[in-house]
């Protein structure tokens, strides 16, 4: 599978590493003035089905590092996070972030106040999500009684994560670092679905990622955060449940591939058309205004 079309940036003062389906990782070339840290670059690509599209969206790279960069704020009162500098080489601006490097843990951490995608699936099959039990009757959409920590372990690309019990997680980490990493997902999860629900928008799940700091050995929140890439968003007016919600993020692309580009799922999606990556775009960047209340500026 292709990550990625084009070659790494030359960065001044920084090397490439790596790139995963979204974001590209560099370390310093000598010795950096923040000390053990990464650059983080978010690209214009997109994914979707386990493929990265061979067709950008643009400034998306620039509302996911924005995005995240606002929710930071938000939520540093509950968990610090891997956030630096937004002093990036120029070539990379609006979409950088140099972080502190962690020590990240192997486990998605999703917490979900709705019952949709996966969770609803393995609820029509066993009545339970990742072993939790729910009360019968609930339909595609339907607000939980309280929010729920529900993992998955981390796939390689172009594989599938897979919803895990909380006792895998505690079996892999231990009972300690679990119950760390459940009661931080439901406290981030409980802010930023109140700060998203003030704004009009429902939460209805999201994924974290945690690892720890090596210099202070605090939990530490790192990736990206809260955005329409890694959280389901609904709006609040429009929020019917008993079937699937309209979603602040690649919709648009996913229906496009499965109902109408005749794409057999088996080889590399085609390219998108030029209104679908308007109308994609148009969905991010409307996340980020309504979050944040500030004008989106590419």
């Amino acid at each position: 599978m292709t990550i990625s079309s084009s070659d790494p940036l030359a960065l001044p003062g920084w090397q490439y590493v790596t790139s995963g389906k979204v974001r590209d990782i560099y370390q310093p070339a000598g010795t950096s003035q923040y000390g053990d840290v990464i650059l983080v670059v978010t690209s214009d690509r997109i994914s979707a089905y386990d493929y990265v599209l061979d067709t950008p969206i643009p400034d998306k790279g620039k509302v996911l590092t924005a995005l995240t960069a606002w929710w930071f704020q938000q939520l540093a009162d509950v968990l610090p996070n891997h956030l630096v500098s937004l002093d990036v080489p120029a070539p990379v601006a609006g979409r950088g972030m140099i972080c502190r490097r962690l020590e990240m843990y192997p486990v998605e951490c999703v917490a979900r106040g709705y019952l949709t995608g996966s969770g609803l699936k393995e609820y029509q099959q066993t009545g339970q999500v990742t072993g939790i039990a729910l009360p019968n009757g609930l339909t595609d959409g339907d607000r939980l009684p309280e929010a729920i920590f529900t993992p998955a372990t981390k796939a390689e690309i172009g594989e599938h994560d897979e919803n895990v019990a909380f006792g895998y997680v505690a079996d892999l980490l231990g009972p300690r670092v679990a119950a760390a990493l459940r009661d931080a997902t439901l406290a981030l999860y409980s802010k930023a679905e109140g700060i998203a629900r003030q704004r009009g928008l429902i939460l209805a799940d999201t994924k974290f990622e945690f690892g720890v700091d090596p210099a202070t050995g605090a939990l530490t929140l790192g990736d990206e955060v809260l955005t329409p890439d890694s959280s389901r968003y609904w709006d609040v007016a429009t929020w019917q449940p008993g079937g699937p919600q309209p979603s602040f993020d690649k919709q648009f692309v996913r229906d496009w591939l499965t109902k109408e580009s005749g794409w057999d799922r088996q080889s590399p999606p085609p390219a998108l058309p030029a209104d679908v990556v308007q109308k994609t775009r148009a969905r991010y960047v409307e996340a980020y205004e309504r979050l944040t209340g500030l004008q989106f500026a590419a």
